[in-house]
Order: structure tokens, then sequence, then C-alpha cells
């Protein structure tokens, strides 16, 4: 049945304390989330985010404190953000967040409604400088709810498929620091061979893909781009490249991405088959393990976001001489045996977590393709 999200909630935007007012922040006491907050957020309920704000913080702005379960939908910079609150939270103007009436509709059920309705949110937006929806428009935004039985049915398959996925980058997540930190206790070893970044790997640059735009019948490949490598997967808006790009600069799930330019990141391609974007590398080995020359990436990242804040450009970006003269230790064939003992087998294991969520991920894509 059609709703109004007035007719099965409150709709309630959020607001901004004046940062001239340092009183109005603090690190532990309201929780305020922002859009930022919500990029490449890979979860379904958030607790907090970068910063809270004061109570006189809440008093003194438009920021309204929202009840535990409210659906949290970014209406600006971007649009179509999607979480449910954990607790009692405020947020920033760049969100029309629902209070569900939970009589009608299930916070979780109305999540996902939300999430699938970027396009059409984006579609409704207005304005000139960007793109934003007003509360009455996002008032009068009609979805689909069916009856509470049809909603905990479909529920009943989405929710466990969801939180395994959020388990499995948990699990991740802790792999790689745990990966990390043996690493970084052993690489300070006086016995091994000094070398270059681009001793131990290649870096291949992407394609400005927009030169290989597929035909209406030819076969295709989604883009790889910043945005889906920092959000950790590709989504149906994406551009789309020629399938018949150089193997070369196509990336498999588990493959290593350093994103150099803009936002600089590290890590192993998570989603589908893809084309890779120039503002990307693919990282491939020089004959040593994958898991040494994803741990040295990594290691320079810090000092590569020390390079890219220092240019004169507006993007901050890596330079292949930046890769060059970035020094790494080598282990002779013996230590470097030993440490792949210990490391092959963490990073095997967290490429098959990866392996594990592409699929789930792609099941839960065709029920959300079938119900909402």
């Amino acid at each position: 049945m059609k709703y109004k999200l007035s007719e099965i909630g409150k709709v309630v935007g959020g607001g901004t304390p004046s940062t001239k007012q340092p009183e109005y922040y603090t690190d532990s006491e309201i929780p305020w989330i922002t859009p930022k907050d919500l990029s490449g957020y890979d979860k379904m309920f958030i607790s907090k985010g970068n910063r809270d704000i004061t109570k006189s913080g809440l008093e003194n702005s438009s920021a309204k404190l929202l009840p535990a379960k409210s659906i949290l939908v970014s209406s600006r910079a971007p649009i179509g953000y999607v979480a449910i609150a954990k607790n009692k939270i405020a947020t920033n103007q760049g969100f029309k967040s629902i209070i569900p009436n939970e009589s009608l509709v299930i916070p979780e059920y109305l999540y996902f409604v939300m999430k699938t309705s970027k396009q059409n949110l984006e579609q409704i937006a207005s304005g000139s400088t960007f793109k934003e929806i007003s509360t009455k428009v996002m008032s009068n935004f009609e979805v689909d709810i069916p009856s509470m039985n049809e909603q905990k049915r479909i529920l009943r398959y989405l929710l466990p498929i969801t939180r395994k996925i959020e388990k499995n980058i948990k699990i991740n997540d802790n792999l790689d620091l745990l990966l990390t930190t043996i690493f970084e206790n052993k690489i300070n070893n006086k016995n091994f061979t000094k070398a270059h970044l681009t001793d131990i790997a290649t870096y291949r640059n992407g394609l400005a893909m927009q030169k290989f735009r597929p035909d209406d019948n030819e076969q295709s490949l989604p883009v790889l781009k910043i945005k889906e490598l920092n959000q950790g997967y590709i989504d149906d808006s994406s551009d789309r490249c020629s399938a018949e790009i150089d193997e070369s600069v196509v990336v498999n799930t588990g493959d290593i991405i350093f994103s150099w330019s803009g936002t600089l990141l590290v890590k192993n391609w998570a989603g589908e088959t893809a084309g890779l974007n120039q503002h990307l590398f693919k990282v491939t080995s020089n004959n040593y393990p994958e898991w040494f020359i994803y741990e040295w990436t990594k290691h320079h990242l810090q000092k590569f976001q020390s390079i890219a804040a220092g240019k004169a450009t507006t993007m901050g970006h890596i330079k292949r001489s930046d890769l060059k003269s970035s020094e790494v230790l080598v282990p002779n064939n013996d230590e470097l045996d030993k440490l792949n003992t210990i490391m092959k087998p963490i990073y095997d294991k967290r490429i098959e977590v990866i392996n594990e969520n592409q699929r789930l991920i792609g099941i839960k894509r065709i029920l959300l393709q079938r119900y909402f």
C-alpha cells in the first residue's frame, strides 16, 4: 500500500550549532551525525559520528534529539545515505530523518525502503548550487509499505544476511589489524635489504573510462572509482565501460587497489569484477607475496597523505616519483619464508571472507530487487 512518509512517521530536519562557540562541541555527550559520517559506512545501525554536541549546542541550534530507531536519510551533499539510530542521536541540516510509527512500519523495513529509494530521492531534489530535499518534499515522498506480517516475512530473509555481512566486515577489520600489527613488529630487522615500493610491486593506472563507453548491445563492466572503493561496493548508478578493455585494468574480488588521488586508500577490492578508473592503481606483485606488497603500501599511506596534503593542486595526489622514493625493507628468502608461514594464512582468510561477502551481497541484491 502506498503511503506518504508523513503518514507512517514524522519527518525531522537537523541543524548545526555555531562553530564559533567551542562549548557547543565535545567528544562525548550527544551523538551528532553529518553525511560525511555515513560516507563508506557499511552497517545498518549507527551510534555516533566523528563529533558530539553539548546540551547547550542542541538547545541553541535547529538540531533535534531523535529517538533510537529513527531512520537517518541524508538529504543533500550527497542524497541517499541511510542508517538507523542505535540510540538517541542528533543530525546536522544535511538530513531529513524519519521517526517511524512502529504500528505501521518496522524500522528495519523502512531502512531498506529508503536504501533502495536513492535514485527516486535524487529526482525529487531541487536547488541551483546543490540539490537538496526539503522537509515538505520528503514528507510527501510516497513509499510502498505492505502489511506488518509481510514486512516480517521479508525481514526474515534480509536481516540474517545483512547481519552476516556486517559480522564478516568486522572479522576482516580485526584480521587486517592483526596483519598490520605483526608486520610492523617484523619490518625493522636491520638485516633486511633496502629497496623501493616499485621494486616489489607494479602500480598500474586505470583508464579514463569515458573513452570506453559501451555500445547499446555491447557487453560491459561497471567502473570502479574512488567512491565505489570507499563504500566497498558498486551500485546500479555507477558508470559502465566496454568489457573489451585491457585485462591489466580489470579488477576482481581480492585485488589490491590504491586510490592515489583525492581520498587516499589502500584496500583489497571486495566487489564485483570492474574496470579501473584512472585515479586508482591496481597493485600487483613483482615476485613477492601479496600480503607483503599490501602491507608495505599501507605502511606508506600516512606518508602519502602528507605528500598529497602539501600539493598545490586542489585535489592532492600521489605521483610515480613518490612511489619510487618510498623505501621498503626486503628480507632474504629464508626470512621471507618464515614470515610467509605467519602472514599468508591470515591474508588468505581475509580474501576468503571477502569472497563470502561478495556472494552474500549478491544474494541480498537479488532480494532487494525482488521485494523493493
